[in-house]
């Protein structure tokens, strides 16, 4: 009996991946070798730049982009986090309220333009106040993961050190954009009153949670060892499927490609509307590769 393949894996440790690290899901076609990485979105820019691992998490905007300018990355389809973004837009209560309606003209602040949260959190604002993305100055200074994309014109990168929070409490912009390091309570208030129920509604009319991060395979592996990803991803949808389902809204993960066209096509119209691709992708550029390997018809 042949042994398995050791594939090199960097994703976060959650309830979805728990079971592939601590081997209660297990393949005799693969072994998923894991490199602990904290925060994920450190591992992101390797990946896309130098397919530095097998297997790895990506951001979802990240992932597009990368299918975009072409870097080897393969998306599979399988959503390892999701979830409500309107209350990620703060503003420090020090210096008055700030509402949506304001913002038109502001300054806006958010780790990185190309942030997964930051594209919800404005996906949010256009559809809800009419508030188009240039109308709004970004403030950023993390750049792109996928080191081909430049940013657009409507976006700034102060030359001082300051971080989001420093630039909050000092005026600086009129608002933040916070994703895993949202700070919650005391002087600091949601922009969008009455975030949660906005996005329950939201989910509900569209039938998915607003997607953070997917999973891809490097292009390279995928020639190499076709099966052996076929068997990793076969144990993330496995691992997926037995997640329980939420109390209130749609789940937050998702597997197999049915359940992740109605999405992409939604993100790619907001990515588009952000000037965060540089072209309109098809379904068949994101989701044809994988469906490809998993049918076993890669070239």
């Amino acid at each position: 009996m042949s042994q398995p393949v050791h594939l090199k894996a960097v994703l976060k440790t959650t309830a979805l991946t728990t079971p592939l690290k601590d081997g209660s899901l297990k393949s005799d076609q693969v072994t998923l070798d894991f490199t602990e990485i904290n925060p994920i979105h450190r591992a992101f820019a390797p990946m896309v730049r130098e397919a530095a691992f097998d297997l790895s998490e990506l951001a979802i905007v990240t992932a597009l982009q990368a299918v975009a300018f072409k870097r080897p990355v393969v998306l599979l389809p399988v959503v390892v986090a999701s979830r409500f973004q309107r209350g990620c837009l703060i503003s420090y209560r020090p210096h008055g309220e700030v509402k949506p309606e304001q913002l038109r003209g502001k300054r806006i602040g958010v780790r990185s333009y190309t942030q997964t949260t930051g594209m919800w959190v404005r996906a949010h604002l256009v559809e809800d106040y009419g508030l188009a993305t240039p109308d709004i100055r970004w403030i950023t200074h993390d750049p792109a993961h996928v080191e081909q994309y430049q940013d657009p014109s409507f976006v700034e990168h102060p030359a001082h050190g300051k971080g989001l929070l420093e630039m909050l409490h000092d005026g600086d912009i009129g608002a933040a954009i916070f994703g895993n390091d949202l700070l919650e309570g005391g002087d600091y208030v949601p922009v969008i009153a009455n975030a949660r129920a906005r996005d329950l509604a939201w989910a509900q009319q569209h039938g998915f949670v607003p997607i953070n991060h997917v999973v891809a395979a490097s292009a390279d592996i995928c020639a190499r060892e076709p099966a052996a990803v076929r068997a990793a991803y076969n144990l993330l949808a496995q691992a997926e499927h037995q997640q329980p389902a939420p109390e209130a809204g749609p789940r937050k993960t998702l597997s197999g490609f049915d359940a992740l066209r109605a999405p992409l096509e939604w993100i790619i119209d907001a990515c588009l509307e952000q000037a965060l691709l540089p072209r309109k992708l098809s379904l068949d550029e994101v989701l044809g590769p994988a469906d490809a390997l998993l049918k076993g018809n890669m070239a």
